[in-house]
């Protein structure tokens, strides 16, 4: 939602005797954002123009109709944020404008559907989107994709070092050239998060994402190397935390949006030729990936044009937590041909076409990488040392909250979701 134009205008204000070029967009959430030179050749190349064509909130239009918001929209409002977080916590002009094209650049390796082909990317390339974005930033060459030296060009001509880009958008363990930067893009309570929470609760229509990010930026300070946030901003912190976690419950784990998530993942991996040549797909954008999965016959072309009916997969069964935590069991739902083992025998047994049967395993995959972040997140009172408020057991609670509610479920067609649903309550401990 937004949060007031004209305050927020402060934190950057461009020299008026500046000759360098500098253009003003207005967004939604934010008011008016500046591109500065070295934004601006970045945005005009052609890796980061397709970001349009990517939706922010993978498939969650077919709940949320108005969430057709796109990575780029998301990918300035994250550059203006990085860069008043930057200025409130006083870096020097440099790591300002560092911070500022980490935070566009950050979402560049992002595949169609943005987060919908997590584990299929992860599968067939053995990487991250944000491992693809180092590769999209430093011109360097990755299966499926040509090699694009725009992006590094234009940050050359705007004397901006690609590698320390890089760096921040996909960090390296055990080289941390700027950790206050880090935390400023990839942190906690960091430029993403403050943008996105707002963003999808705007065109979602949702309200639990309207957290106070303009409290948050004025009470925001640093050692140097962490972030903490004054005692007076303590309830706008709390109100993030709440607010993320319900914007997980009631958005971005929706079962119906997971359905269809869990289609266009199905459509993927049960094509021809999966892993090894389907490498490409993950530069397309969305609709050139539902074109190419309709062309590409079978299941896959089954599954899209059920998604285009709205014709989807219901959900039949949650798995008790307990199950998804044992170790030989979470191995083989980590591994995605274990995993379409495990569909397709239960497809079997309930007579279903293969490829219609789906895990969701989101409950189990989930990193606790989040968690380790959370613990980051301090309170300063007056001049005294940051108070950590993951030691505090109010907090530890939420902070430690998944933000799925079941650890593993299973999708099937509507009229086998009455016989999963009574096989599995007898045999809840399902494993082929």
């Amino acid at each position: 939602m937004p949060t007031g134009k004209v305050r927020e205008r402060r934190f950057y204000r461009p020299c008026p005797s500046d000759p360098r070029p500098r253009k003003s967009i207005f967004d939604p959430v934010h008011g008016s954002i500046v591109l500065d030179a070295s934004a601006l050749g970045v945005v005009a190349t052609a890796s980061f123009q397709r970001l349009w064509r990517i939706r922010q909130t993978g498939l969650a239009h077919l709940v949320f109709p108005g969430a057709n918001h796109t990575r780029l929209e998301h990918s300035l409002g994250v550059y203006w944020v990085a860069r008043q977080m930057s200025e409130r916590l006083g870096c020097s002009e440099d790591e300002t404008r560092l911070a500022g094209i980490a935070g566009l650049l950050h979402d560049v390796g992002h595949g169609p559907f943005s987060h919908t082909l997590d584990l299929s990317l992860r599968e067939s390339l053995g990487t991250t989107h944000e491992g693809i974005g180092r590769r999209v930033v430093l011109g360097e060459e990755w299966p499926g994709r040509p090699v694009d030296r725009a992006i590094g060009g234009a940050l050359r001509r705007a004397n901006v070092s690609a590698e320390e880009v890089a760096d921040l958008i996909d960090p390296v363990p055990g080289r941390d050239r700027h950790p206050l930067l880090r935390r400023i893009v990839h942190g906690a309570i960091d430029a993403d998060r403050l943008d996105y929470l707002q963003r999808d609760a705007h065109y979602t229509g949702v309200a639990h994402g309207a957290i106070d990010a303009l409290r948050l930026l004025e009470t925001v300070g640093t050692d140097g190397r962490r972030i903490w946030f004054a005692e007076k901003g303590r309830g706008a912190v709390e109100g993030f935390l709440v607010g993320r976690a319900l914007m997980y419950d009631t958005v971005y784990y929706h079962k119906t949006v997971r359905a269809a998530e869990l289609m266009v993942q199905a459509a993927v991996e049960r094509a021809n030729g999966y892993p090894d040549e389907v490498r490409a797909w993950f530069s397309l954008t969305d609709i050139d990936l539902l074109h190419t999965l309709r062309g590409a016959g079978g299941v896959s072309r089954s599954l899209v044009e059920g998604i285009e009916r709205r014709q989807l997969l219901k959900r039949a069964f949650r798995w008790p937590a307990a199950w998804g935590e044992r170790a030989s069991v979470r191995r083989r739902l980590e591994r995605g041909p274990d995993r379409r083992a495990m569909e397709d025998e239960l497809a079997d047994r309930l007579g279903a076409p293969r490829g219609t049967v789906l895990f969701d395993v989101s409950g189990v995959v989930e990193e606790d990488d989040a968690r380790r972040e959370w613990a980051e997140i301090a309170i300063r009172r007056d001049d005294g040392p940051p108070n950590y408020i993951a030691t505090r057991p109010p907090w530890r609670a939420l902070l430690r909250r998944r933000p799925t509610d079941a650890r593993v479920a299973v999708y099937v067609p509507e009229r086998r979701r009455a016989r999963a649903a009574a096989l599995l309550e007898r045999d809840p401990r399902f494993v082929p």
